[in-house]
């Protein structure tokens, strides 16, 4: 496929990606959006000259909403049908290409829009399914010879997390403020975190609802995932390490998470799927699954000072996820958890077994004890305040490249 639209070839949004997304446009209206190059497509209006009319279940116009939702919870027929129509009119030599009223009112270069948030997320989970991040996170605070807790190889472990403060790219983060245990103390202190730290993740976006009771299998949970974005899970270590036993993650979690703006299709990612890791031992029969259902993603983390460059932190893959999104979503709602459109199921943090693709601080670090070393001569163990965390991510292969671009986020310091 070729479009008439130009776009550098190394571009995360090609032709075959066509991600959602959110925009104002112009600081005058917000609508529903896609892009390619760094061209964003106002669909709202594309849908009033009449170019979506003949999709069957696309009888108003969700486009005009401020969240994807709407889109997302007519399921894959319609959410395809208008992906690929979109493939069409993007060709050289289709109805837009020289339409000159569409380009001028639908057609707007990046500079001009500002992302928004994507979603509305009503609820937000937490997984912990990457074996070496979980590996490597038992060396660190258990028994390096038992590393993996007994339940781990049998069930995708996981928690709810906190969906109000998800944020999308550039929003800046407060380093939150709470109570720790230095190891020289007897008794905790409160103040702002110093092992303020970023998670690599993605996350995926559910397109239905359940009722209580209602459980959705492996088999089905394909058609109730409408895509994933970059997440960044950021993460005060040392208020976690003091408040996590016995109920998990807390106030070291919940300050801030931030996700790229736009939502990439299970479709457009079909041509990287891969095969899973070998799961033994053998999962139960609700966790068994069929097919190549991990995705071969590179991920890149990159650290910028206030004033300074970017420094390459870690180069890691989603392919290295021990457990798949169709299992993480089959044991969610095992017991019958209901679930909402525009859900939001991230990994966990996904590191690779070298040590360059581990996907936090806590670990390229080793928990601080090895500093990495900046490109302005500076050194890091955890997080400082006015750094900037920045994330990529795409697939690439015989030819075709899919991305999601970047996640971003500021660190401010404490209030």
């Amino acid at each position: 496929m070729k479009s008439f639209v130009n776009y550098e070839q190394n571009s995360d949004f090609s032709i075959h990606n066509i991600p959602f997304g959110v925009a104002a446009f112009n600081n005058e209206y917000i609508a529903c959006c896609t892009r390619i190059g760094d061209i964003v497509i106002d669909l709202a209006t594309l849908y009033d000259y009449g170019f979506f009319d003949e999709i069957e279940g696309l009888n108003e116009n969700v486009f005009e909403a401020y969240t994807l939702n709407e889109f997302i919870e007519l399921g894959k027929p319609v959410t395809n049908a208008v992906r690929l129509k979109i493939q069409e009119l993007l060709l050289e030599d289709s109805k837009i290409d020289n339409d000159e009223r569409t380009l001028e009112e639908c057609f707007f270069s990046l500079d001009k829009v500002r992302m928004m948030m994507p979603l509305h997320i009503p609820n937000y989970t937490d997984f912990y399914s990457s074996i070496e991040h979980a590996t490597n996170i038992g060396k660190m605070f258990r028994d390096p010879a038992n590393a993996l807790l007994p339940n781990w190889k049998h069930l995708p472990v996981g928690y709810h997390g906190r969906a109000s403060s998800i944020v999308v790219s550039g929003t800046e983060i407060i380093r939150p403020k709470g109570q720790t245990k230095p190891a020289d103390s007897e008794k905790p202190i409160f103040g702002p975190s110093k092992q303020l730290d970023f998670e690599l993740e993605m996350a995926f976006v559910v397109n239905r609802h359940t009722e209580m009771g209602e459980s959705i299998s492996t088999s089905e949970a394909e058609n109730a995932i409408f895509g994933m974005v970059l997440f960044n899970d950021w993460s005060a270590r040392d208020i976690q390490s003091w408040e996590y036993v016995p109920l998990g993650p807390f106030l070291g979690k919940n300050f801030g998470s931030s996700i790229s703006p736009w939502v990439v299709t299970m479709e457009a990612l079909n041509p990287f799927r891969t095969s899973s890791p070998q799961q033994e031992p053998e999962v139960l029969d609700y966790l068994k699954f069929s097919g190549e259902q991990n995705y071969d993603i590179n991920l890149e983390v990159y650290l910028q000072p206030e004033n300074g460059t970017e420094n390459l932190i870690t180069q890691s893959n989603y392919k290295f996820m021990y457990w798949n999104m169709l299992q993480q979503l089959a044991h969610h709602t095992i017991n019958g958890c209901n679930v909402e459109v525009g859900d939001l199921y991230a990994s966990g943090t996904i590191s690779g077994e070298d040590p360059n693709s581990f996907g936090s601080m806590l670990e390229v670090t080793w928990r601080g004890q090895n500093p990495i070393q900046l490109n302005n001569g500076q050194e890091r163990k955890f997080i400082e305040d006015n750094d900037t965390i920045i994330m990529r991510g795409f697939a690439e292969k015989d030819g075709i490249r899919v991305g999601f671009g970047e996640v971003s986020g500021k660190i401010l310091p404490a209030k």
